[in-house]
């Protein structure tokens, strides 16, 4: 039984084939198209998910689309009429594209996969859920929803159990919790949908003194997590912009522009909504821990990829466990929407099974010897190791704080690399966060970097309380153990100057307020990684690495062996490892492309 998933259309296109029920492969489309979050429907991605299971496309039994249109348009008529004639242009702007292509989705999808089978559509909410619940090491747990909005529901909970899921109740279109925080993500001068992280993680640089404002002006919030939005403050609505004049005049002024200077006000707006959205999901938990009477918990939606929440909610609520969708967004909602067909339309049984997300590694990949033909047709040098010889090479590269992009595997499934796609450093460096940034990564200067840790170090080194983070999607204090004392100058520091402050004994991947995001590497999900941390705390005596995405800003991470080169050649990395090849950049021939995307970025 073959079932190909999809969603399209909106953001983060991407595809999913199970076979038998069996996830066999996944991937969004902008790691084809290399366009960021392609919302264009994934024709490459469906093709590479088919190449991996060696199908043509009317071998597949069911398609499944990750939503309903008709509901979807009904809800956007509806707001439109509400607010007419107010986004009218915007109304105009929409149509054409609802009436060739989105709203006829049956003959979209047979027009764009060339396929003549059975067509079957999930839920919006429901697709989160089912890839919340299905993959997950739960035989039955509660699941909780939250994104900008699907259909009309912009937040859902409810029970998965078996094969099974039910939704209890929702909050639904305009009040929204991932709306919000995209109207802060908008305002504070970041992209919609693509900036959310980085309002995340310049949380901790300011005060939370818009809460009282955000509490009392824009959203109401309930005792049981529910919440309504003061409409009078936004603008998505009409679809013009997210927020209105009346939020500039609640909050000292206009959005900053994109890429002006950064102010202490968003830094203390990034700080204020953060600590809300933390209040409304930690009420949230507990409620349907409450009302579901589940210990285990499972999570899903752009609101789940919120680390630092989900940290908070692991600590300090109700449920024993917490399992996170590592492609939460809408690009896992190809996954969900295959898997609930399987499970909950075709009642397939399901054994719990914790790897069955295979570690999130469902993308392509390139054998080594396939690498090393395309490197000697390149004419590119390279040295080559064994498999035994390969992790101490590259942990002795790291060791003397050299940057070494890692092209291992099967690609990720998801918006974090994790090893597969990997840019990496040594965490001791006090200089590495501000080398990969300026020089790497060509981003903003205060963006932190995560840790990827042996699982057995995990609690030598962060306040995980035994639990692990396969997916990088929990933030955890570093151990106290670990902190450096600080005078009373550098407590005082405010804003990003306390970057200068030196945190811990891994000052790289200790954020400003003395956390980090982390991945947990265990060896039956990833070997050659596992292999190399384990060989870098063999050397060093530390057993994290810096781990950020194989990519630099404004691209999506690199999927080819050729894509990985050509960002190694672009930037200031010393070493590029692709398969059991090291490529040094001392020995390769000067750069010939072009530069010209570094012209979106003023490193200074």
């Amino acid at each position: 039984m073959n079932i190909l998933g999809i969603s399209a259309y909106y953001h983060d296109s991407a595809a999913a084939l199970l076979q038998n029920g069996e996830i066999i492969a996944a991937a969004q489309q902008e790691r084809f198209s290399r366009k960021k979050h392609d919302p264009l429907f994934p024709d490459d991605a469906a093709a590479y998910c088919l190449r991996e299971a060696g199908l043509d496309v009317n071998q597949l039994d069911y398609v499944v689309f990750y939503d309903k249109p008709f509901v979807k348009f009904e809800r956007l008529l509806m707001t439109y009429l509400s607010y007419a004639p107010k986004g009218i242009r915007s109304f105009y702007e929409q149509m054409p594209s609802w009436l060739s292509e989105k709203m006829f989705m049956r003959k979209t999808l047979r027009r764009e996969l060339g396929y003549e089978g059975e067509i079957l559509f999930s839920g919006h909410h429901l697709s989160h859920a089912a890839s919340a619940f299905f993959p997950s090491p739960f035989e039955a747990a509660a699941f909780i929803t939250m994104d900008g909005v699907g259909e009309w529901a912009t937040t859902a909970y409810g029970v998965g159990q078996g094969n099974q899921i039910k939704i209890h109740k929702e909050v639904n279109f305009p009040h929204s919790l991932g709306l919000l925080y995209s109207a802060f993500t908008y305002f504070c001068g970041f992209k919609v949908n693509s900036g959310e992280y980085k309002l995340m993680g310049l949380a901790p640089y300011g005060q939370p003194r818009y809460v009282d404002i955000i509490k009392r002006e824009l959203i109401d919030i309930k005792d049981d997590g529910s919440f309504r939005l003061n409409m009078d403050y936004f603008d998505y609505c009409a679809g013009l912009r997210m927020t209105s004049s009346k939020f500039n005049a609640l909050f000292d002024g206009p959005p900053r522009p994109q890429e002006s200077k950064m102010t202490q006000r968003e830094m203390d707006l990034a700080r204020s909504i953060q600590v809300v959205t933390e209040e409304v999901l930690l009420k949230t938990a507990h409620h349907v821990h409450a009302e579901t009477g589940m210990k285990d918990l499972c999570m899903a939606g752009g609101v789940a990829l919120n680390c630092v929440a989900n940290g908070r909610l692991l600590r300090e609520g109700p449920f024993d466990n917490v399992w996170i969708q590592p492609c939460a967004g809408d690009g896992g909602n190809a996954l969900g929407a295959a898997l609930f067909a399987w499970h909950q339309l075709l009642k397939a049984p399901r054994t719990p099974d914790p790897f069955r997300q295979k570690g999130t590694y469902l993308g392509p990949s390139w054998s080594d010897e396939e690498i090393e033909a395309w490197l000697k047709e390149e004419g590119i040098p390279y040295t080559a190791y064994t498999e035994a010889e390969l992790p101490g090479a590259v942990a002795e590269k790291l060791a003397s704080e050299q940057v070494v992009g890692w092209f291992q595997g099967r690609m990720e499934f998801g918006p974090r690399a994790l090893g597969g796609r990997s840019i990496l450093g040594d965490p001791r460096s006090r200089d590495m966060q501000s080398t990969l940034n300026l020089k790497i990564k060509f981003r903003e200067s205060f963006r932190p970097f995560a840790p990827s840790v042996l699982r057995e170090c995990v609690d030598d080194c962060f306040d995980m309380r035994g639990k692990d983070s396969p997916y990088m999607l929990l933030v955890a204090d570093v151990k106290e153990e670990r902190l450096c004392v600080q005078s009373e100058e550098d407590k005082a520091r405010e804003g990003f100057d306390k970057l200068k402050v030196i945190r811990s004994d891994l000052p790289a991947i200790t954020h400003v307020d003395n956390t980090a995001r982390i991945q947990s590497v265990e060896e039956a999900t990833n070997p050659r990684y596992y292999q190399l941390i384990k060989a870098f705390n063999e050397q060093t005596g530390c057993p994290v690495l810096i781990n950020t995405s194989f990519n630099v800003r404004g691209e999506p991470i690199v999927c080819t062996p050729e894509e990985a080169f050509i960002c190694f050649m672009r930037t200031k990395m010393d070493y590029l490892c692709i398969g059991r090849f090291l490529l040094a950049k001392t020995n390769q021939a000067p750069w010939e492309g072009t530069d010209d995307w570094r012209e979106e970025f003023e490193l200074d």
